[in-house]
């Protein structure tokens, strides 16, 4: 079992720089795939980015390349995302969300946190 907490949202202005944070509680997180996903009224629920807890590998969707980042601090059980240069269209709310790799490499996202919301104002 894996709990999950996000922290960091608010309202932010806009080309600001947030860090929204997910502590875990978990005895490790070492077969686990953390991700950040975020979600607007009306739309589905999209990944942002996601880390390999095992081999700090990550990825991210294009909208947010160059401007986010996904990292871990494994002492502290702790996923980050640092992102910058925030725009309207990241307002959303964001979940943590951890998982492990089932069939064909694809993750199951089996742990979700409550999630935070950002709201960007211009």
């Amino acid at each position: 079992q894996v709990q999950l907490v996000e922290s960091g949202g608010g309202l932010v202005q806009a080309g600001g720089s947030p860090r929204l944070s997910c502590a875990a509680s978990a005895r490790t997180l070492s077969p686990y795939t953390v991700a950040w996903f975020r979600q607007t009224p009306g739309k589905e629920r999209e990944v942002v980015a996601t880390i390999s807890w095992s081999t700090g590998r990550t990825s991210y969707v294009d909208s947010v390349k160059g401007r986010f980042t996904i990292s871990r601090d494994n002492a502290k059980k702790t996923a980050y995302l640092q992102m910058n240069s925030l725009n309207r269209e990241d307002t959303a709310v964001y979940y943590c969300a951890a998982g492990r790799t089932v069939a064909f490499g694809s993750v199951r996202y089996d742990y979700w946190g409550q999630g935070t919301q950002v709201t960007v104002s211009s």
